[in-house]
């Protein structure tokens, strides 16, 4: 281990984490808007837009990042859509973290017990009220563990934007141990960088999920 090489290589890895993200958040950011919409349009069945919706889900949840942005990267220029790298990620992220998100949110939203839809109308609210009030912070509550589990799950596919050329952890990794051979410090560097990132978002949900659990009343 050559801890010179490591003080070395700290700024690139420095700058290619807040790159990482910088995309990443974007994507998951976008991935949630995408979800939240999908998992109401699912939960009220809107004819015709919840199968749209229903297609989407299976179609993102059963392909790989790798593929999805291989698509978008590639195949879309060819149609005369050309394609950013950064924008690429962001979008890829944003696409498939909304299939995950959507079922995460949906999830939630049905685990509310019917009765309390039937109590908010016996207490003379209306559906936006029940919706709001109700139905809304009890289906956040209980999707706070998967929602966090998606974040950290699109945190660690952004790994893969190296195969768009993408400046991130690991193509930053793969580049100088191409270039360089120092394979053990640029690892311990990867690992490192991506533990900077993700502990602190799994400690965050943790808590987060701790101080939502009042919402669980009613059962």
């Amino acid at each position: 281990m050559n801890w010179e090489v490591i003080g070395s290589y700290l700024p690139l890895f420095w700058k290619a984490m807040w790159l990482t993200l910088q995309i990443g958040w974007i994507g998951i950011a976008f991935a949630t808007l995408i979800g939240i919409l999908v998992a109401i349009v699912r939960f009220y069945k809107v004819p015709v837009a919840s199968q749209i919706a229903g297609v989407y889900i299976e179609l993102f949840r059963n392909t790989p990042l790798l593929v999805q942005l291989f698509f978008l990267y590639f195949a879309l220029p060819k149609l005369g859509i050309p394609m950013r790298a950064d924008f690429t990620g962001a979008m890829g992220l944003a696409l498939l973290g909304g299939a995950y998100m959507a079922e995460t949110f949906r999830s939630g939203l049905e685990s509310v017990a019917k009765i309390q839809t039937e109590s908010a109308a016996s207490l003379g609210m209306n559906k936006s009220q029940t919706v709001w009030h109700i139905i809304f912070p009890q289906a956040f509550a209980r999707s706070v563990p998967s929602f966090v589990a998606n974040v950290i799950f699109l945190l660690k596919e952004t790994s893969v934007f190296s195969a768009i050329s993408l400046m991130d952890l690991m193509f930053t990794a793969k580049d100088l141990i191409g270039l360089y051979y120092k394979t053990t410090e640029c690892l311990v560097l990867l690992v490192f960088f991506y533990a900077l990132i993700l502990i602190p978002v799994s400690v965050l949900g943790d808590r987060l999920e701790r101080r939502v659990r009042h919402a669980e009343f009613g059962d």
